[in-house]
């Protein structure tokens, strides 16, 4: 069985391609985004419409609901049984998305950290906001000096997943990262997507203009009484959710949403390119995508 896998940045282009691979190769697609896969925050995570979830079987899209704790690791674990179960009867499959780790997990595997425990998980979430990030990164910095070292100290979310692993294991976090690329039972063929970094940019500001005026507004108003959702400290939301609480006007809002969005491609970008093994081309080329899909189913 071959999984082809179709990835690239933010506002590439991916899901109308996507539709139409899928078409070719007889799949579903299964997503690889790690916001769409939750219910409620549609507009904003740029989610297939529903004619096109018609159209096509996608799955994890709209599953979660906003409160439920995800992870790389149990997409991983659910994304490979479902390529198993699918593998029976389909002889190519479709991973589409532009979540690095996502995807990274069903390539390559990601390591067998221990399941948090979930007293510890609420714990270290009230401490966050009681006692602040300083005081949680002194405590990394005792616990597990060396990932303290690499860590973007900035990022809450990191150094709180180190500390909810080395209190639930009485280890370091550092032990669990052995890196081991783990064997796949499936060919995985990868298409990426790229488009010059000013045509990119300017897709994006377009989209998140073609977001507001589809009702993004409205969906994060219905949403900010449950700001504090993991789910929802996402670019966009978050930007929003300062207008929602008088921090900033709106104009500012789109524009910082506009930049944290191009921010976050270009981590995309530099990202994708380490990976050698993904074969590139340029969006609007799609007979170039499909003969080469062709060939290779």
């Amino acid at each position: 069985m071959k999984l082809f896998v179709l990835l690239g940045p933010t506002a590439v282009g991916k899901t109308a391609l996507s539709i139409r691979i899928a078409k070719l190769l007889g799949s579903p697609i299964i997503n690889c985004d790690s916001r769409q896969i939750y219910k409620d925050m549609c507009i904003g995570t740029a989610a297939p419409t529903e004619e096109q979830l018609a159209e096509i079987k996608h799955y994890f899209v709209k599953i979660l609901e906003l409160q439920q704790y995800y992870s790389a690791a149990q997409y991983e674990e659910d994304a490979i049984k479902l390529i198993n179960e699918l593998s029976s009867t389909h002889d190519n499959l479709l991973l589409s998305g532009g979540s690095m780790m996502y995807i990274d997990a069903v390539c390559n595997g990601i390591d067998d950290i221990p399941t948090v425990d979930p007293e510890i998980r609420e714990e270290l979430k009230e401490r966050l906001q009681t006692e602040g990030l300083e005081k949680l990164r002194s405590e990394l910095r005792i616990l597990d000096p060396e990932y303290y070292n690499i860590v973007d100290l900035k990022n809450p979310k990191r150094i709180v997943h180190a500390l909810e692993i080395c209190y639930t294991s009485g280890k370091t976090y550092t032990s669990f990262r052995i890196r081991r690329k783990k064997e796949r039972p499936f060919q995985i063929i990868k298409i990426g997507l790229r488009r010059e970094r000013k045509e990119l940019f300017g897709r994006i500001n377009k989209r998140v203009d073609a977001m507001m005026d589809e009702g993004w507004l409205e969906e994060a108003k219905g949403l900010f009484p449950q700001r504090q959702l993991n789910a929802l400290n996402t670019v966009g939301y978050k930007e929003l959710f300062k207008y929602i609480d008088g921090t900033w006007n709106l104009d500012f809002a789109i524009e910082k949403i506009k930049k944290n969005t191009r921010d976050y491609a270009k981590k995309q970008m530099t990202w994708f390119a380490h990976d050698e093994s993904i074969h590139w081309f340029p969006p609007d080329n799609e007979k170039e995508i499909l003969d080469f899909i062709s060939q290779n189913i």
